[in-house]
């Protein structure tokens, strides 16, 4: 099949695009807002975009909290959400009011940051404290509806990641089950038996492509 994506008439029971982009890390934000009500939000439209120094952005469909929050306070929070925290993840998405604390009702204890206000999630085997850059507002197809896109970009101030995936000096990112958002309802999950490793090619002398050794990484960036 093949659809004009602008007019979004696919024909199918539900718009495709979310599943095609698959899976989406979920970038599960904490912020606070002004009052001190903690705020803590799934983002699926997310992702690292810099690393040194290190950024990251969520895209929000809305001027909502979390988007409201950081912009009052310059702060936020990303928590890894894995296997074990989907239940409360998938609970903090719920369309809550504003003085409703996330956290609480996703029965999510909270851990204190280092760098920053905003607390992380307690359980989450990994977390980053951002700091605010920038807001980008991304126009509508249809600029009738109202409907803004908002991209946050943070700067990573601060690292969290629990010991006990830290094996031989490397995260153990397998071993934490990072879960990503597909498309309609659907996720998936990262575990041991589902990572692999390519070694990258170089090009020799004569400017040609070097195949890269078959096997485990062998600790080189190229």
């Amino acid at each position: 099949m093949y659809y004009d994506a602008r007019e979004n008439k696919h024909g199918l029971a539900h718009d495709p695009f979310k599943a095609i982009v698959a899976p989406r890390p979920i970038g599960w934000i904490g912020s606070q807002c002004n009052d001190g009500v903690f705020n803590l939000a799934p983002y699926s439209f997310f992702n690292a975009v810099s690393d040194r120094p290190h950024y990251i952005m969520f895209s929000s469909a809305s001027f909502k909290d979390s988007v409201r929050n950081i912009h009052e306070n310059g702060e936020f929070t990303c928590s890894l959400s894995n296997w074990d925290t989907r239940f409360g993840m998938n609970t903090s998405s719920a369309p809550v009011s504003a003085e409703t604390d996330e956290f609480e009702i996703s029965d999510l204890p909270t851990a204190p940051s280092q760098f920053i206000k905003p607390p992380r999630v307690k359980d989450a085997p990994a977390a980053l404290e951002c700091k605010h850059w920038k807001t980008v507002e991304m126009p509508d197809v249809d600029p009738q509806t109202g409907r803004g896109h908002y991209v946050v970009f943070g700067e990573v101030v601060g690292v969290y990641i629990n010991d006990e995936f830290i094996k031989d000096g490397m995260v153990d990112t397998g071993a934490m089950q990072p879960i990503g958002r597909m498309g309609y309802m659907q996720y998936s999950v990262v575990r041991r038996e589902t990572v692999f490793d390519l070694n990258r090619p170089e090009v020799g002398a004569d400017g040609q492509v070097v195949a890269a050794q078959a096997g485990a990484w062998d600790g080189k960036y190229r």
